[in-house]
C-alpha cells in the first residue's frame, strides 16, 4: 500500500452515485437517531467502567475493613484488570456478533455489566471487587465491538461519521459522570449508579431493529427491507439500498476461509485496523486517564480529583467537536491535527518534569553538583506549574478530536461483511491487550525512564501514527461501506 493508493478516490459510478443521492435526499434520520441513541447507552456504560476506578480507588485504599482495604499493588490490579476482561470480550465478540447478530449481541452484554456492578456492591473481599471489575470489562470488550458494528451499518454515509463519534462521545460521558458521582458517592453507591445505563440499554433495544447488513448475510430479505423502512422512513424505498448490500455481498462471496487472508480486501483493512488500534494505545491516553491523578499530584496540583473532572470534560467537549466535524473534515485530516497536538503536548509534559526534577534543579544552584548527597526538594518552580495543566489540557483536546473516537469509526467501516466480526475481534483484542500492557507498566516506565522520559516515548509514538495516518489510511467521508470495499478491491487489483 502506497500513499497514492491510500488517497486515491474511492469506486463509484456517476449514475449510480446520482440515484442513490436522490434516495437520500428522501431519507428521514429520526427513528436512526432513536436507534443510535439506544446502541449508545453501551458506550456510556463502558464509559463508567474505566471511571469508576479513579474514585473508588481512594475510597478502598482507605477502608477499615481489611478484607477489603486495597494496598497500592492490589488497587493497580483493581485499574487494569477490567482491561482483561475487555481483551476478552472482544475475543468472545467477535463470534457471537456473527452468531446471533449485532442487536441480540448487545443486549446480552448488558448482562456482564449489570452482574458485574451488583457483585461489586456486594462484594466481602478482594476476589469479589476483581470479578466484578473482570465481568463488566467483558461488557466492555463486547460493547467495544458490537456498538460500532451496529451503528455502522444501521447509518447512511451522509450521518455514519457523526453517529460513529458518538461512541467514543458516550465513552468519555460515562468516564466524566464516574468522575463527577465519585465526588459524592461512596463506591458502591457510585457500583449502583453505573449500573443504570446498561439496563436502561436492555429495555431499549428490545424495540430496535437488527442490522440491514445482517439481515441480509442471514438471507433474511423481508426484514431487512423492514429494517430499512424503520431507519429510513417511509419515503425512501428500501428496495435500492437492499440491492447495493446483496451486490456488494456476492462479491464478496458467503464465508471467510484462511486462502481469504491473501486478499487486499481482508488484509488491507485488517493490518490498518490493528496497527490503528495500537497506536491509539501506545499515546498513552489510557495510562494518562487511568494515572490521572497521579499525574496532577505529581505536577503538584493540589486539588487532583477535580481536576481529572476538568480533564473529562475537556475531553467530552472535543469529543463532541469531533463528532460535529467528522463528516465534514473526513477522517484523515483529525487524524493528523490529533497526532500533531498529541505529539507537542507529550512532549512539553516531558519537559515540564525534566525542569522540576531534582537532578535538573541542582545542576542549576551555584555551589550545588548534580551528585550532592541528601533530599533536594521536589517543588517545581513556580512558573512552571501552569505547563503540565496546558500540556494535559492539548493532549486531550487532540486526543479527543482524532485518535479517541477515529480508530473505532475507521474499524467499523472498512471490513467487508463476511470478515467484520473476525476483523473487529481482532481489533478489539489488540486494542486492549495493548492497554492493559501499556497501564500496568506504566509506572514501572516513570521509574526506568523517568517521567520526562516516558512522555518523550510518547511523543516519538504519537509522531509515528501521524506519518502511518498520511501514507495508509484512506478517507471514507462520503462513502458507502460498499464502497470502501471496493477501494481496497480495486487497489488491490490495479
Amino acid at each position: 500500500m502506497d500513499r497514492d493508493e491510500a488517497s486515491r478516490p474511492l469506486l463509484g459510478s456517476e449514475n449510480g452515485e446520482l440515484e442513490h443521492s436522490s434516495y437520500l435526499d428522501k431519507v428521514k434520520n429520526g427513528k436512526l437517531y432513536l436507534a443510535t441513541f439506544a446502541a449508545i447507552l453501551g458506550p456510556l456504560s463502558f464509559g463508567f467502567v474505566l471511571g469508576y476506578s479513579s474514585p473508588a480507588i481512594p475510597d478502598l485504599r482507605r477502608i477499615t475493613d481489611p478484607h477489603m482495604r486495597l494496598d497500592p499493588e492490589e488497587a493497580s490490579w483493581f485499574g487494569s484488570v477490567v482491561t482483561i476482561g475487555a481483551a476478552l470480550g472482544g475475543l468472545l465478540g467477535g463470534w457471537v456478533v456473527d452468531k446471533l447478530g449485532r442487536k441480540l449481541t448487545l443486549m446480552f452484554c448488558a448482562m456482564p455489566y449489570i452482574f458485574g456492578f451488583t457483585i461489586i456492591i456486594a462484594a466481602q473481599n478482594h476476589w469479589m471487587l476483581y470479578l466484578g471489575r473482570i465481568l463488566t470489562g467483558l461488557a466492555s470488550g463486547v460493547t467495544s465491538l458490537v456498538v460500532p458494528l451496529y451503528i455502522s451499518e444501521m447509518a447512511h454515509e451522509r450521518v455514519r461519521g457523526t453517529m460513529g463519534s458518538c461512541v467514543q462521545l458516550m465513552v468519555v460521558t460515562g468516564i466524566m459522570g464516574a468522575y463527577i458521582a465519585g465526588l459524592f458517592l461512596g463506591w458502591r453507591w457510585l457500583a449502583v449508579t453505573s449500573s443504570v445505563p446498561p439496563a436502561l440499554m436492555l429495555v431499549l433495544m428490545c424495540f430496535m431493529p437488527e442490522t440491514p447488513h445482517f439481515l441480509l448475510s442471514q438471507g433474511r430479505r423481508a426484514e431487512a427491507q423492514e429494517a430499512l423502512r424503520f431507519l429510513r422512513g417511509p419515503d425512501a424505498s428500501p428496495e435500492e439500498e437492499c440491492a447495493r448490500i446483496d451486490a456488494a455481498m456476492e462479491d464478496q462471496g458467503d464465508s471467510l476461509g484462511w486462502s481469504d487472508l491473501k486478499d487486499p480486501v481482508i488484509y488491507k483493512p485488517l493490518a490498518i485496523g490493528i496497527v490503528m488500534m495500537l497506536f491509539q494505545q501506545l499515546t498513552g491516553i489510557n495510562a494518562i486517564m487511568f494515572y490521572a491523578e497521579s499525574i496532577f499530584e505529581k505536577a503538584h496540583f493540589k486539588n487532583s480529583d477535580v481536576a481529572t473532572v476538568i480533564v473529562a470534560a475537556i475531553q467530552v467537549v472535543f469529543t463532541a467537536v469531533a463528532a460535529l466535524l467528522m463528516d465534514r473534515a473526513g477522517r484523515k485530516i483529525l487524524l493528523v491535527v490529533s497526532g500533531v497536538a498529541m505529539t507537542i503536548s507529550t512532549a512539553v509534559f516531558g519537559v515540564y518534569f525534566w525542569l522540576s526534577s531534582p537532578n535538573h534543579r541542582s545542576s542549576l544552584v551555584p555551589g550545588v553538583s548534580m551528585e550532592t548527597p541528601g533530599p533536594v526538594s521536589l517543588a517545581p518552580q513556580p512558573d512552571l506549574a501552569w505547563l503540565a495543566l496546558v500540556s494535559m489540557g492539548l493532549f486531550i483536546t487532540g486526543f479527543a478530536l482524532g485518535w479517541g473516537p477515529t480508530p473505532w469509526l475507521v474499524m467499523s467501516e472498512i471490513f467487508p461483511t463476511r470478515a467484520r466480526g473476525l476483523g473487529s475481534s481482532l481489533c478489539v483484542l489488540t486494542n486492549w491487550a495493548s492497554a492493559f500492557v501499556v497501564t500496568k507498566t506504566f509506572h514501572n516506565l516513570m521509574d526506568v525512564l523517568t517521567s520526562a522520559g516516558t512522555f518523550w516515548l510518547f511523543s516519538g509514538l504519537c509522531a509515528l501514527n501521524v506519518f502511518f495516518t498520511i501514507f495508509f489510511v484512506p478517507e471514507t467521508k462520503g462513502k458507502s461501506l460498499e464502497q470502501i470495499q471496493a477501494h481496497f478491491k480495486g487497489a488491490g487489483h490495479r
